[in-house]
């Protein structure tokens, strides 16, 4: 004991209730649908991956307590119910719905009666939510260069700077897709070569941009697909062809916060290949543009901080495949660009994930490039296609989403690499 003695209150039945200091704090997480909770005690309620209903105790004197905490900061996603059990709840009885729809919210409930039941001492919310810090570099690796399919990497510094080649990571191979993971790690993911091969292997790039070795069996092998971050620290692959299955194929890939490769789920939006994707807001990612086979799409698909892809948004610019896509800015905005028939437009995403019509004049128009955010809150595209000319060309993008001119001289001219954000550290 530490010998404090603490205000607390004298029940009608005789027994000291427990005060808000000296609640008993549950050392179980509920990530359930359903809890039942007892008095004086304090529960995390974590609401990530379903509603939750709480059901209070079904007798309860003056002065009994409960505290309820929004864990992971999801209740606005996923809310939670109150179940009275019987009992009023600020005066109401328990036919009523009580719902909390706030993230980051905190509920400290106590009796008092039979007319009015249980009521909040405090429903507050708490202001401050840390803010994940950004990816500081970036890396552009694998392509098809002049001499075939490469698996040269280019690092990209905190200023923007694109690093002389580097090789030998992994199997070599062009029009793959990165994307980070793990907040500061990456991870680039299928792919195929020049002579109709497709691939489902991965190679992590730790958090000092060192690509590792091939991970193979991660879903249906195929190229032409788009990738970004999700939900402050996880990934998703979505998309790309594969002519032995069918040409585009609509399939996504989850990937965890330890960069591995979940199995594949079906049915997301219009089948497509020639695709791309970016993280946007502050855990949301979208994907937009490609083609279906037969012709050009401009729709785009959102993806939910739980990784669910929704149905298909058409009207968003000029349709067209083979473009690359990148967050910037201090709120979580992004910027799709280049694309198929040496396009040299971009289009800008808000941070609410509303797609800006077209922009023109983006240096040099070509298809098949990659693109990665770097500095915070910058972003640079590098590398693809002009009629039939490998560039190695690159363009930054400031942090109000202008896309500067063309910088040549980075490395092996290429098409198809991947490219995704890596490190905290600048």
């Amino acid at each position: 004991m530490s010998g404090i003695v603490q205000n607390n209150i004298l029940r009608t039945s005789g027994t000291i209730a427990v005060s808000a200091a000296g609640l008993n704090w549950s050392d179980t997480i509920i990530t359930g649908s359903t809890a039942t909770v007892e008095a004086g005690n304090g529960y995390w309620i974590n609401t990530t991956s379903n509603t939750c209903t709480i059901t209070l105790p079904s007798a309860a004197e003056k002065g009994d307590q409960i505290v309820l905490i929004d864990y992971a900061r999801t209740w606005g996603t996923n809310s939670i119910f109150i179940d009275s059990n019987g009992l009023n709840y600020q005066g109401e009885a328990d036919t009523f719905t009580v719902e909390y729809t706030t993230s980051g919210q905190s509920i400290n409930i106590v009796y008092s009666d039979a007319t009015k039941g249980w009521i909040p001492l405090e429903d507050d919310v708490t202001a401050l939510e840390p803010v994940a810090p950004q990816t500081q570099k970036g890396i552009f690796a694998f392509g098809l260069s002049s001499g075939g399919i490469t698996n040269t990497k280019n690092l990209v510094s905190s200023s923007g700077t694109v690093a002389t080649d580097a090789t030998g990571v992994g199997t070599a191979r062009y029009y793959l897709t990165g994307a980070t993971y793990g907040g500061d790690k990456a991870i680039f993911a299928y792919g195929g070569n020049n002579s109709g091969t497709f691939y489902s292997i991965s190679n992590l790039v730790n958090n000092s941009g060192v690509v590792a070795s091939d991970t193979t069996g991660v879903g249906q092998t195929r190229q032409g697909l788009g990738s970004a971050g999700y939900g402050t620290d996880k990934a998703i692959f979505a998309y790309g062809y594969n002519n032995s299955v069918g040409g585009s194929l609509s399939m996504s890939n989850l990937v965890t916060n330890q960069g591995v490769v979940g199995s594949d789920v079906t049915g997301v939006g219009t089948a497509k290949a020639g695709t791309t994707a970016t993280g946007y807001g502050t855990d949301l990612a979208i994907f937009g543009y490609g083609d279906n086979g037969v012709s050009y799409l401009n729709q785009t698909n959102k993806v939910s901080n739980s990784g669910v892809v929704a149905t298909d948004t058409t009207g968003v610019g000029t349709a067209r495949n083979n473009l690359s896509a990148a967050r910037y800015g201090s709120t979580g905005q992004a910027i799709f660009a280049y694309g198929e028939e040496t396009k040299s437009m971009s289009n800008l995403v808000s941070s609410s994930g509303v797609v800006a019509s077209d922009t023109s004049g983006v240096g040099t128009g070509r298809k098949r490039s990659a693109a990665t955010s770097y500095g915070g809150d910058l972003a640079i595209f590098a590398y693809g296609n002009a009629s039939g000319t490998l560039q190695n060309v690159s363009n930054k993008v400031s942090n109000q989403g202008v896309v500067a001119s063309d910088t040549t001289g980075v490395g092996t001219a290429r098409e198809g690499p991947g490219a995704a954000g890596y490190s905290y550290s600048a």
